[in-house]
């Protein structure tokens, strides 16, 4: 489905300070006055930023694009990420250049509001569900997975994203650099709902394996704000 011209809004207030990369000013602007991501599907005329095209999903694959933008990708891949993906290693998502990625984790309601849920009232009957096991939850923490690779794998609900070595991990929180404190908190609270998808002993192992091996991506890539920050009894 091909994008629609531009609404004549203006940007909403909440953004305008927001410093917003050359590439994404030449996207849509909704009514509500936030730029329409490249991956936004759109139904009746209008973006459903719930909503991911199919076709843009393979598109991005296949021709190495931009989630956010559409235009091509360099050496870099950066995947936003939720916490508990960069435990799984794998995302839903396609990566993004790595300015649209910042933006978005700053600019986007969802991301930068750790209280907001996604509503999922009236979504379309036919709607892409993201491969892979969803945690229903907002994280509160964003993360910034930066790599130069990735492979698509196929689940039983659909196909996921095998995120490459990170070359650094950037965690963000209400659109600024995360505190490793927001980082842990997010980590422990979801921690829980990964495991109720485990069913058996191998499961509940291959868990904890994940855990530790990101657990040294943190120690060796993870980048957060020092400020504000204070030590938890329990780290990952």
């Amino acid at each position: 489905m091909s994008d629609r011209p531009p609404f004549m809004g203006r940007y909403a207030l909440a953004i305008r300070d927001i410093p917003m990369p050359n590439r994404l000013r030449y996207r849509p602007v909704s009514e509500t006055g936030f730029p329409v991501p490249w991956f936004v599907d759109w139904i009746n005329g209008k973006p459903d930023f719930r909503v991911m095209d199919a076709a843009k999903w393979s598109q991005a694959v296949r021709q190495d694009l931009c989630w956010l933008c559409g235009q091509t990708l360099g050496r870099f891949k950066v995947f936003v990420a939720g916490p508990m993906c960069a435990v799984n290693r794998t995302s839903a998502e396609p990566p993004s250049h790595r300015e649209c990625a910042e933006y978005a984790v700053r600019a986007c309601p969802f991301l930068a509001r750790p209280r907001m849920r996604r509503n999922s009232a009236d979504l379309p009957p036919d709607h892409l569900e993201p491969g892979g096991i969803m945690l229903d939850r907002n994280p509160g923490v964003a993360l910034l997975w930066v790599t130069h690779d990735y492979r698509v794998i196929g689940t039983h609900g659909g196909p996921i994203i095998k995120m490459g070595e990170p070359i650094e991990i950037v965690a963000y929180a209400e659109g600024r650099l995360a505190t490793r404190t927001e980082l842990d908190a997010s980590i422990m609270s979801g921690l829980p709902l990964l495991a109720e998808q485990c069913d058996c002993d191998d499961d509940r192992q291959a868990l904890a394996a994940a855990m530790d091996r990101a657990s040294a991506l943190f120690k060796e890539k993870l980048k957060v704000a020092e400020r504000n920050d204070s030590m938890m009894s329990r780290s990952v």
